[in-house]
């Protein structure tokens, strides 16, 4: 007897069949995603900017902080006697300036000091070209190495500077009217808040800044808070009655 075969002709159950199409995202699907990222990088990016802007402040204030140990240091070492040195220094710039006042203190920091390593004299917000103040970020008013008298005296911004200004005379401790409210050290430029024109510096009513403090607290301020000096302007150099006056409140 001949056996004849027979094909299987069983299918499978409804259901088992096995899907061979690949799992994906339709196009409108991917259009969604991508709408979506999108939306929340709007709504976050302005709150991370705004972290990040914080978070260079704080550094600066701690900047700030540092310098002002280092000055306590210089003071115990120089019988409580503020750097002092005729105007202009040598390399032609004022000591109130950054890079001029920064050699006074260099030897208090915990490393050499130059444009190159600012260590923290440089603000990390601060955009100028480092160049240009050679990473000094920072003035010191001028109220601290010139008798009050001499600070009344003046009346213009190029009195600081120029050839008007007034021979040095050292001031100590003791000579402050009010520490807590007199500028001993403060950040020159708005580094952490726009300003809507040139930004002048300690020359102009606009921005905001970190300032040290005679007494060692740090503040950070809008510079139409600051008492109008005796050139009219929010300028901690020519403080009313130099180191005997007031710079804030107003």
């Amino acid at each position: 007897m001949v056996r004849t075969k027979i094909s299987d002709t069983r299918r499978p159950w409804p259901g088992s069949e096995v899907n061979t199409l690949r799992p994906g995202f339709t196009l409108v699907e991917l259009l969604v995603v991508i709408g979506i990222i999108a939306l929340l990088m709007s709504i976050l990016m302005p709150s991370l900017a705004k972290a990040r802007s914080m978070a260079y402040r704080l550094k600066c204030s701690h900047n700030l902080k540092q310098i002002n140990l280092a000055m306590n240091m210089y003071l115990n070492g120089n019988e409580d006697t503020y750097p002092c040195a005729q105007d202009p220094l040598p390399a032609g710039y004022w000591l109130w300036m950054g890079r001029g006042w920064r050699s006074y203190l260099e030897p208090y920091l915990s490393t050499k000091v130059s444009k190159v390593n600012p260590s923290v004299l440089f603000c990390p917000e601060d955009p100028a070209d480092k160049d240009k103040y050679e990473a000094t970020s920072y003035a010191y008013s001028m109220a601290f190495y010139h008798s009050p008298q001499q600070i009344d005296a003046m009346s213009s911004p190029a009195d600081t500077y120029g050839p008007t200004s007034q021979p040095s005379i050292a001031q100590q401790c003791d000579n402050v009217g009010n520490p807590s409210g007199k500028i001993l050290i403060g950040e020159w430029s708005s580094n952490h808040s726009l300003t809507k024109d040139e930004d002048k510096g300690w020359w102009c009513w606009q921005g905001r800044r970190n300032y040290l403090f005679a007494d060692g607290h740090i503040h950070f301020l809008r510079a139409d808070r600051i008492r109008p000096a005796r050139d009219g302007l929010p300028d901690a150099n020519l403080t009313i009655r130099g180191i005997k006056g007031t710079d804030w409140p107003r």
